[in-house]
């Protein structure tokens, strides 16, 4: 610790923050650690329902995409008793 040794105000706002920094790594380490169990136990609940997860998630996907918009054709097209008449 660089504050016990130089004894500035500088050197002791490090040191407060070398341990916050270590503080706040603990407490993310603690929550991510619980995060992960909490995955673990859900997974192992529903390790059997792979297929129907996969059958709703397909679904999704198939309402979600958008259809295929008609195209109308660009230009005059004139009525066939005209084109008759000539």
């Amino acid at each position: 610790m660089a504050a016990t040794v130089l004894s500035t105000k500088r050197a002791i706002e490090m040191s407060v923050f070398v341990v916050q920094a270590f503080v706040r790594l603990r407490d993310m380490l603690a929550t991510n650690g619980k995060v992960a169990s909490k995955l673990l136990e859900l997974e192992r609940h529903l390790k059997g329902h792979d297929a129907s997860i996969q059958a709703i998630i397909e679904a999704i996907h198939e309402l979600m995409a958008p259809e295929p918009r008609k195209r109308r054709r660009i230009g005059f097209r004139a009525p066939a008793r005209a084109l008759k008449a000539r």
